[in-house]
């Protein structure tokens, strides 16, 4: 979101006109806009995120077509240039995180829909490299998948599936997204079923899920002034 945010305003700063597309994490609705945006034939296109199993050859249709493209995101050869954060540092880190949580020993249930993904393939490779040192934690296979649209309702369902068949004495102590819509899903399940000891780890600050974290911080300091400056 604040890649997106900060693409637009800089553009629009330096006196381009932007033409914003959002295909809501639709692979059909990304190739339809990009066939789109090729027939008009803009100065340049930037692409953000995105499967790059279904994306590449259209990607690669905005460089025949001499369109200079930029990615964020999306690794992919035809690009002029690809901005992209520290995956391989988030996603240790964050591993790192968990394990110490769970003080190494534990179940983590892990959400893996998007693995053609980039930044999700290399997050969830740094998740299973540093987790393999730690012989007291499990992910928990089959993994659950991502979807879209609904990705909340689903995560909802199938975390909700996933507490009753993993009750309180089975050891599971955390979910594991790549990004945040599903943990938005998990994070209501949890919260349904009193499951205080499941802890939700999720990449990105999406709003609605920063809106979580501020409403469970403000319940537990709700005088405290400056919890949502803090947070």
């Amino acid at each position: 979101l604040q890649a997106f945010k900060g693409q637009t305003e800089e553009l629009e700063r330096l006196g381009a006109t932007v033409i914003a597309l959002d295909a809501e994490r639709n692979d059909q609705t990304q190739v339809n806009q990009i066939q789109t945006l090729i027939a008009q034939q803009p100065d340049a296109i930037i692409q953000q995120l995105g499967n790059i199993k279904v994306l590449d050859p259209w990607l690669k249709r905005i460089r025949d077509a001499g369109i200079p493209l930029f990615t964020v995101d999306t690794i992919t050869e035809h690009s002029v240039n690809n901005t992209t954060s520290n995956n391989y540092g988030i996603g240790s880190d964050l591993a790192l995180q968990i394990a110490g949580d769970m003080g190494g020993q534990g179940k983590v249930l892990v959400f893996n829909g998007f693995y053609s993904v980039p930044v999700c393939k290399i997050r969830y490779d740094q998740l299973k490299y540093v987790m393999g040192d730690f012989a007291g934690i499990e992910l928990i296979e089959p993994e659950l998948k991502d979807v879209a649209p609904n990705t909340v309702q689903q995560a909802f369902a199938d975390v909700t599936d996933m507490l009753t068949r993993f009750d309180k004495d089975s050891g599971l102590k955390a979910v594991w997204a790549c990004w945040d819509r599903p943990s938005v899903g998990a994070t209501q399940a949890i919260e349904k079923a009193g499951r205080t000891e499941v802890k939700v780890y999720g990449i990105d600050g999406s709003p609605d899920f920063v809106e979580m974290i501020l409403d469970l911080v403000r319940a537990f300091r709700p005088d405290e002034p400056g919890v949502s400056e803090a947070v």
